[in-house]
């Protein structure tokens, strides 16, 4: 089985920061939203992994290859942005007849992967929603099979959102349909994946809906911080060196990397640092500050910060990216 990762994305809902890195690379509870997808699957036994690339392509593959040397990885550029079918469409040479686990390069979830992976199935992840407008949607008999699934209805048919993790044992049906689609409508501009799993399943192809434990949203600054802080108290903070930072009070959960110099200040609960930055002389919770940044005299509450950043002199709410340079003082 082969994973496929589509990250090509522009990751609009989260600028500034992707401006400069691609949303998959956003830092989240001391990992990025990337290593927590590829790091599920490999566990659970798989190998090879399709990455789907676009948007800064060249920074996710050397974050790949530097952190993931033994993964037998594939890039496949999505040159323009048409959707998830084209993009899994764009895959056909590498995958063959291989099963393919498809995970969307924005979603992360808790469930049980061996358990799919075992299953005899084909089988899509689902979440029950209060609204699910804005997903993919999937209706469900009593049996747990899908008998239909549709791409963000005006009127569902049911509350139960495709959470974009697709299990596809008949690869070679889901590459047909993919092909219909495309020739069907050759200027429609944005081809979504559910448009062929919905093709599969009215072509007799069988589908078990698996429900996931939790859904973590990472496409905008609320949400991700949010997934940050319930993520850290999920698995706990992570120091990666034993520092003994000077007087400073770390209140859990935190994760701090490796290099950070942090002085006269208080850090937590729920904050994620990356390495090498240098924080004094403040208090930072429920925040995410990036790599190579410096605070100095600031209060950050509910913060997205990037890399490369030096803040000084305030108290506010903040979300700024990457090389950025701001004096309150």
């Amino acid at each position: 089985m082969k994973a496929i990762i589509p990250v090509a994305g522009a990751g609009t809902k989260l600028r500034p920061h992707t401006y400069t890195q691609p949303k998959a690379l956003i830092p989240l509870a001391g990992k990025t939203i990337l290593s927590f997808i590829i790091d599920q699957l490999h566990e659970a036994g798989i190998k090879e992994f399709v990455f789907i690339v676009g948007y800064l392509g060249e920074k996710i593959q050397e974050y790949v290859k530097e952190s993931y040397p033994h993964l037998d990885t594939y890039f496949v550029y999505q040159n323009e942005r048409q959707g998830t079918g084209h993009a899994v469409e764009l895959t056909k040479a590498i995958v063959g007849n291989d099963e393919v686990f498809v995970a969307l390069g924005d979603t992360i979830c808790e469930y049980d992967v061996k358990e799919v992976m075992d299953s005899p199935y084909s089988m899509l992840g689902v979440k029950k929603v209060d609204d699910p407008r804005d997903f993919g949607v999937a209706t469900i008999n009593e049996d747990g099979f899908i008998e239909s699934v549709v791409e963000k209805p005006a009127i569902p048919k049911s509350n139960m959102a495709l959470v974009g993790l697709y299990k596809i044992k008949e690869t070679d049906f889901l590459f047909d349909c993919l092909h219909h689609i495309l020739q069907q409508s050759p200027n429609a501009g944005d081809y979504n994946l559910t448009d062929a799993l919905d093709c599969m399943i009215k072509r007799g192809a069988k589908f078990q809906a698996f429900k996931v434990k939790n859904w973590f949203d990472c496409g905008k600054k609320d949400s991700l911080l949010e997934s940050n802080a319930t993520l850290l108290k999920k698995f706990g903070g992570v120091i990666k060196e034993e520092y003994k930072f000077e007087n400073t009070i770390i209140v859990p959960p935190v994760s701090i990397a490796k290099g950070c110099v942090i002085k006269n200040s208080i850090i937590g609960p729920n904050v994620a640092i990356g390495a090498d930055t240098t924080i004094q002389y403040s208090i930072v919770r429920d925040s995410i500050i990036g790599s190579y940044t410096n605070l100095y005299e600031v209060v950050v509450d509910h913060s997205l910060i990037g890399s490369d950043a030096a803040v000084k002199g305030l108290s506010r709410s903040l979300n700024i990216g990457d090389n950025t340079e701001i004096d309150f003082g």
